[in-house]
């Protein structure tokens, strides 16, 4: 059987690529009208306009001919600023959440990964409760979390990485087939997104039912519940001195690794700063550099799960272009989902048979 063209796929490879239809027909040099007929009308085209566009937007001829992409419902997907975002931005980093799927699946067939180990927090109002109860029924205590994309991988979360190069797009969460799914922007500072990560794991276990995730009333929850799972209430009481100053802030945030703002408005919420020492604090760290970065940051945490499994196709001589090649896409597209989240992998010795990828945090 003779595979047909996919209308669905150069929309989604137009998207990726932030192009309108008409910026697309003057890339490729075909006619608008050329454009909208073959994404809305399902005309098959000749090999020739194939390479063209193939050619414009930087993918292989082949993904066209792929089965129909699958679509993220932005009614299902916790979404953030979506009044921030362009259309293009938004359009784009859906459409990365649809290659992320691919990759996923692709991935689910060479290894063995964690299987989602979570609990259905949808019925809990208070979210620090939410995140108390999370943080029991993993056993973490009251301890800090060394390493918050870890401990996502081990609970069976499948990570990706959003290089939108943009401060616009947010991390975004979702549920697929009883696997949860996490996209970040790692453009963003380590700390912003270890809060990101945070974020959506909130959305993940309280919003799970709760149809369109874009509110304010859930994003409001997702950032308390990060708050007090990333600082929780009993350790940051129990750390930190009466009398609050900027440095004591500082110090503090490196120990629950997360923004100088977030550790002083936990404070403030939790009643250990009052609102004239609080809003004092954001003028000072606004006036060190703090407000839009962190001048003195942590390391940015890296994908186990990622790290592993490129050593092992290393080994097995498969790199990233060839990954890309398997998949259809081109090897920018790999790179930008997995972008920050691997790190520089070892080499170790390869068991025989399909590998198990075990994660290991705290």
């Amino acid at each position: 059987m003779v595979a047909k063209f996919n209308p669905n796929r150069l929309a989604l490879a137009r998207q990726r690529r932030r192009l309108t239809g008409k910026d697309l027909a003057n890339a490729a040099g075909v006619s608008a009208v050329t454009i909208s007929r073959l994404e809305n009308s399902g005309n098959e085209p000749d090999d020739i306009t194939v390479r063209k566009l193939a050619t414009a937007l930087g993918y292989p001829p082949e993904f066209f001919y792929a089965e129909n992409p699958e679509i993220l419902d932005t009614g299902t997907v916790s979404f953030r600023s979506l009044s921030k975002m362009s259309a293009k931005e938004r359009d784009a980093a859906i459409a990365a959440g649809s290659l992320g799927l691919e990759l996923s699946d692709w991935l689910e067939k060479q290894f063995s990964l964690p299987a989602a180990n979570f609990i259905d927090l949808s019925y809990e109002t208070d979210p620090e409760a939410a995140a108390r109860a999370l943080r029991a029924y993993w056993g973490l205590g009251e301890q800090p979390i060394s390493n918050m994309l870890g401990l996502l991988e081990v609970k069976g979360v499948r990570v990706f990485s959003l290089s939108e190069a943009t401060k616009t797009v947010d991390a975004f969460s979702f549920w697929r087939d009883e696997r949860p799914y996490v996209f970040l922007n790692n453009f963003k500072s380590a700390e912003h997104s270890i809060f990101d990560s945070a974020h959506e794991l909130g959305h993940l276990v309280m919003h799970r039912h709760a149809g369109p995730q874009s509110s304010r009333e859930t994003e409001r929850e997702a950032n308390q519940f990060a708050s007090a799972f990333l600082m929780p209430n009993n350790d940051v009481r129990s750390r930190v001195p009466r009398f609050i100053t900027v440095d004591i802030i500082l110090k503090a945030k490196a120990r629950w690794r997360v923004s100088a703002m977030a550790m002083a408005y936990r404070l403030h919420h939790l009643g250990l700063m009052s609102e004239w020492q609080y809003k004092s604090a954001c003028i000072e760290l606004g006036r060190r550099g703090y407000r839009t970065g962190e001048p003195v940051g942590v390391e940015r945490e890296i994908s186990a799960i990622w790290r592993k499994a490129l050593s092992h196709l290393w080994h097995e001589r498969t790199t990233k272009t060839e990954i890309a090649a398997l998949l259809n896409i081109p090897a920018d597209e790999l790179e930008a989902l997995i972008w920050g989240l691997a790190g520089s992998a070892p080499r170790p010795a390869i068991e025989p048979g399909k590998p198990t990828l075990k994660v290991i945090a705290r």
